[in-house]
């Protein structure tokens, strides 16, 4: 699958939030290491993708992709509470270039501890 979109911060928008909330089962996730990026097996042989970089003591989310069959279905949502909470059992920082990353955490209060003081700022937190 060619993934071609590539993700810059902006401001969380409404749109992403409406996004966000869709329920749905969650879909089996696994962190691709050599890869850089969470994996969503979506079971019809396609996967949605969280891609991160890893610098010492942080982790940055730069893009996410859910294959357009499987959007509003909660599959994005499933990929960024799985990132987290590896990111959390790692003690990494969070660094959410990705504008889905960055919306979900700026709603979700229980995850703004994972941004530094600069990106909760940024995200309008505090």
């Amino acid at each position: 699958m060619a993934l071609e979109r590539r993700c810059v911060w902006q401001a969380p928008t409404a749109v992403a939030y409406s996004r966000l909330m869709a329920p749905g089962p969650e879909p089996a996730i696994r962190d691709n290491h050599d890869e850089n990026r969470f994996e969503a097996n979506l079971g019809d042989g396609s996967i949605a993708i969280a891609a991160y970089l890893l610098e010492p003591g942080k982790i940055i989310f730069t893009h996410t992709e859910v294959p357009p069959e499987h959007e509003g279905k909660g599959v994005g949502s499933a990929l960024i509470r799985f990132a987290l909470a590896a990111a959390r059992e790692r003690g990494l920082e969070v660094v959410p270039l990705c504008p889905f990353f960055a919306a979900y955490i700026a709603k979700h209060v229980e995850e703004q501890d994972l941004l530094s003081a600069k990106w909760r700022a940024r995200l309008g937190i505090d």
